[in-house]
């Protein structure tokens, strides 16, 4: 039986790459092996079909082909989120359909570009979930660069209150720092139920989003097992040791979102780590060249050489 995602949300939820074929097909035999990987550093979920897993650039069948592929691999270990962001409730309908089906938790969802107003957004979501019904898990997603939709703090209160299938916020504005605390003020004062945030961005500014309240992250890193450590570290409450493993990676995190960019950076370190058999994004799509990847060789061999002064192994990328 499918695990399904709640309020209680917490720690990494790794943002899937999708892995393509040399010839842009997709490549279920990696993708078996990189959920193996995935959960072998210890995500406390996955998340497919997200901008960074392309998947504006997948078929309705190939996006519940690949959703079939992962719910499988996990078996169950941890809840799979499915993106479903579409223009229309029937087309977001369709995939939220078909992934529940095949065992996913929940579903991620972004308001469509092209709304302007917030009684607008209310309304898309209103119509969505009269499209798939309220047993549908919801991941609210807000991310303003890339929907170009803002959504204030009050509309996403209106949201939670009203919406009671939404139970993780998917905070990714940035700056955004401000409204995460408003968020978790507005909790702390009874104005809404709690519900849990998770943040993205790579996690670039993980360290203060931890401080300011997150219950952990919904990203991708190429290193994923730092993040797991990071959030680990901050859970039990040591979070001068979280911050100083997270400083050694910074470097890496911070050149791998490079916007536009940062995916081809992401499937190099997963090609590097044997996980994933190309680092091919589907066209078009970005790809490194001989200088890409020697400035990558070199900012790998510099966190190897901090993580040995802290007594920390390097990971597999950096071999």
């Amino acid at each position: 039986m499918a695990k399904l995602i709640d309020d209680k949300a917490r720690g990494v939820w790794i943002i899937s790459a999708t892995p393509f074929a040399e010839n842009g097909d997709l490549d279920l035999e990696s993708t078996d092996r990189m959920v193996d990987y995935y959960l072998g550093c210890g995500v406390d979920g996955l998340t497919i079909l997200g901008i960074m897993g392309e998947a504006s650039k997948l078929s309705l069948e190939e996006s519940t082909r690949f959703t079939a592929q992962v719910v499988k691999r996990v078996a169950g270990k941890v809840p799979v989120v499915v993106g479903v962001s579409a223009p229309g409730h029937r087309l977001a309908g369709d995939l939220t359909r078909a992934a529940m089906d095949l065992g996913a938790g929940g579903v991620m969802l972004s308001p469509p570009v092209g709304l302007r107003t917030e009684d607008q957004v209310h309304a898309f979501y209103e119509g969505y979930v009269a499209e798939v019904g309220t047993s549908v898990p919801i991941v609210l997603q807000d991310y303003p660069p890339a929907s170009q939709v803002w959504m204030s703090v009050a509309t996403i209160d209106r949201l939670i209150r009203e919406i009671p299938s939404i139970c993780v916020f998917k905070h990714e504005d940035c700056p955004g720092m401000r409204k995460l605390s408003r968020l978790r003020g507005d909790e702390a004062q009874g104005l809404r139920r709690r519900v849990s945030i998770l943040t993205a961005n790579g996690g670039l500014y993980l360290m203060q989003e931890l401080r300011r309240g997150a219950d952990g992250c919904m990203t991708g890193f190429g290193v994923p097992e730092m993040l797991v450590e990071v959030c680990r570290l901050a859970a039990a409450g040591d979070m001068e040791a979280a911050e100083d493993l997270f400083d050694a990676y910074l470097p890496l995190v911070r050149h791998e979102q490079q916007p536009g960019f940062g995916l081809a950076i992401r499937k190099e370190l997963l090609w590097r780590n044997g996980v994933i058999a190309t680092a091919r994004t589907r066209a078009p799509g970005p790809s490194l060249d001989a200088i890409d990847r020697a400035e990558l060789d070199n900012l790998l061999a510099r966190l190897r050489r901090r993580l040995a002064e802290m007594g920390r192994p390097a990971p597999m990328a950096a071999e």
